[in-house]
């Protein structure tokens, strides 16, 4: 009764605003890149992939960040900050072999700093920001879903709050970064980046049938859906005892979704919301800690 409850008040919500007037993954032609390493789909043969791979159990370890959601304590259109933040928050979890301590960083950050906010963003605007300037950590700065990219102090990249109620910036905190980032399309492109080098950020439809998906099983979207419009995170692929394909993906509607935060999208070209056609990756900086 309560999971039902909660998945109407947001199927008002979502509807209303994903399909009315409000997208929240704005994709810009001509994005910025760049490629100091060779990309995965030029060394990694596709043909000898598992049929199963998943980040979240990677020879028993789980590499995957925290599930979010995107649409407390308000509403805010910001899955283009959570897609990219949540892969690399993965990327950092890999490199660094799951070991302590943890590093989730901020998309309260890029909600504040990058156009437009709670209104809709370009995912490759954010990892060109984070490789130019750095982003903390999510104790630098919490998720509050409000901003609309004109707030960029010092303060809305990194506080702290005195029992007085005041806040101040601090300025001395670690900055998380990028040294590459780019965009990759295609099924089997898709399939190499992951594989090499981690989750990535990748625009689909979400439609209100998305919306309202408890799983477990694979979500079919129908011809002609693939009109971006969200964000989500890929983090592997796998396919079910029938042999149907799926790509794993995390959204941000919170853990009262799909499978706690997570769903299984089809592979079938014109089942796939549109998935595989514009993908986001960046590759993390080693902090040295």
């Amino acid at each position: 009764m309560a999971r039902a409850l909660v998945l109407a008040l947001a199927l008002c919500a979502c509807v209303a605003l994903t399909h009315g007037f409000r997208t929240c993954s704005k994709r810009q032609p001509n994005p910025e890149f760049r490629h100091t390493e060779p990309l995965p789909h030029t060394y990694v043969n596709v043909e000898a992939l598992p049929a199963i791979f998943d980040w979240r159990n990677n020879s028993g370890v789980n590499y995957c960040s925290i599930t979010r959601n995107q649409h407390i304590p308000q509403y805010c259109g910001s899955c283009w900050a959570h897609g990219t933040t949540s892969a690399l928050s993965d990327r950092f979890r890999i490199m660094r072999k799951d070991l302590w301590p943890d590093i989730e960083v901020a998309p309260q950050v890029l909600v504040w700093c990058l156009p437009n906010g709670c209104d809709g963003g370009d995912p490759n605007a954010a990892y060109a920001w984070i490789a130019q300037n750095g982003i903390g950590s999510e104790t630098c700065q919490n998720y509050i879903a409000q901003g609309l990219g004109t707030e960029c102090t010092a303060i809305h990249k990194c506080q702290n709050c005195a029992p007085s109620g005041a806040c101040v910036a601090v300025t001395n905190h670690t900055l998380f970064t990028v040294t590459d980032f780019g965009q990759v399309t295609g099924a089997s492109n898709m399939m190499a980046e992951i594989y090499a080098r981690g989750p990535i950020s990748c625009g689909i439809e979400a439609t209100a049938a998305l919306e309202t998906f408890e799983g477990p099983g694979i979500f079919y979207g129908q011809a002609g859906q693939n009109q971006i419009n969200h964000e989500i995170s890929v983090a592997g692929w796998g396919q079910d005892a029938q042999g149907n394909q799926y790509w794993v993906v995390r959204n941000s509607w919170g853990v009262y979704f799909g499978e706690h935060g997570w769903f299984k999208l089809s592979r079938n070209a014109g089942m796939d919301l549109g998935v595989t056609q514009a993908c986001s990756w960046a590759v993390p900086k080693n902090p040295g800690f």
